[in-house]
């Protein structure tokens, strides 16, 4: 696996695909820097070197050219970030972009604009990576929110750079965090998933049943399994057509001596409303008219003995609707006792948009080993699909 450490860029301009698909706010300000912090590394590795480097990244989903998606609006948080001046120029490929990049000295960045504006990027067309490579002299690839996708500027591009291609570091991390938990773990291995639907986890949960010994369901699809054991959920969120699945799901852990872990008792609220009227109620009777909301003490104090005894650790998906703060307690208590087992030695890894979210607003994200950045790429690892955006690094 190439690294960035196997290369030195001086006198050598790296075009790196990088993810700075950042939120912005209605003042196209951006509200969360964590992409562009987590890019820092690689940038600075090219610059230390005695390189230049020329940045590529999508933002947001325009239909065309779209200005409000135009990357001009990042480049001075990125300067900010970086503590170097960014030039930005108006396309990311073209005389202009071409002109640009040949304008650039070393220790110096480029920003090209929204790869989006031209649909062949997310077509992956050939013509299209072939333009963008002439861009740069070594390719590097440290975007995983967008290894999971074959487009131009991720997979197609790698192919212009027989040798002189390699991960970046954050992409690089991200590799070694999750071989980590499925292939090198220190047993017990402990799996969390919450959200709140079965169906969208089935295929990591068959996957990872090999690799855990302990499986923590919580959240809106515990109710599926409840439901599915013969217990009432009154109005909880529930895929009355995955119950068969769900018991298929049990069996199948029985069978490779998993064990599972679901909620006993659950905050119970009369609507989905942080005004809500709520009680304690076992998870196996909520009454008709309520539906569970977090997790109970009881589930609390179950999950976080779980945890406490495991080495190695995997949180995807929240316990509760804790966007709401009378039913935010069971992630938090969640969260604090993955914070102390990697205190005490264990390897975390939280991944997945809503729990990450959950680990930055309640300070874990640096309690926890390693926080992915890559929702529905690490995902696809955890479904032990073969990512393109790596296979294309790595063949």
């Amino acid at each position: 696996m190439k690294t960035l450490d196997d290369f030195n860029f001086k006198d050598k301009k790296a075009l790196i695909r990088v993810d700075f698909n950042v939120p912005l706010n209605e003042n196209l300000e951006v509200t969360d820097t964590t992409r562009i912090q987590a890019a820092k590394p690689t940038i600075m590795k090219v610059l230390e070197d005695g390189g230049s480097a020329v940045l590529m990244s999508h933002l947001g989903r325009p239909k065309g050219v779209e200005e409000k998606y135009s990357l001009k609006h990042i480049v001075k948080t990125i300067t900010n970030i970086l503590g170097v001046q960014v030039k930005f120029v108006e396309n990311c490929v073209g005389d202009a972009a071409e002109k640009a990049v040949a304008e650039l000295q070393n220790g110096e960045i480029l920003l090209l604009e929204n790869l989006r504006f031209h649909p062949e990027e997310k077509a992956g067309d050939k013509k299209f990576a072939e333009q963008l490579s002439k861009l740069g002299d070594i390719y590097v690839n440290d975007a995983f929110g967008t290894a999971h996708r074959a487009h131009a500027s991720t997979t197609v591009i790698a192919q212009f750079f027989p040798e002189n291609k390699s991960f970046g570091l954050l992409l690089a991390r991200e590799i070694e965090s999750l071989k980590k938990v499925l292939e090198e773990s220190e047993k017990p291995v402990t799996a969390i998933l919450g959200g709140s639907k079965v169906s969208s986890k089935i295929t990591v949960i068959e996957n990872i049943l090999d690799k855990v010994d302990h499986l923590i369901i919580g959240g809106g699809m515990s109710f599926t399994f409840i439901k599915a054991l013969g217990g009432k959920v009154g109005n909880s969120i529930c895929e009355d057509d995955k119950q068969q699945l769900a018991l298929d799901i049990l069996k199948q852990a029985e069978d490779k001596g998993v064990k599972v872990h679901l909620p006993i008792d659950v905050i119970a609220a009369d609507s989905f409303s942080n005004d809500a009227n709520t009680q304690i109620v076992d998870i196996k009777n909520i009454p008709d008219g309520w539906e569970g909301l977090d997790a109970g003490p009881k589930t609390n104090i179950g999950f976080s003995f779980v945890i406490a005894q495991s080495k190695t650790i995997l949180w995807n998906g929240p316990v509760g609707v804790f966007e709401m703060e009378k039913f935010a307690k069971g992630t938090i208590e969640l969260g604090n006792a993955i914070a102390d087992a990697t205190a005490d030695g264990a390897f975390s890894l939280v991944g997945g948009g809503d729990s990450v979210a959950a680990v930055k607003q309640f300070g874990f994200a640096d309690k926890v080993s390693y926080v992915s950045t890559g929702g529905g790429a690490m995902l696809e690892m955890l479904e032990g699909k073969t990512l393109p955006g790596i296979d294309a690094i790595l063949n």
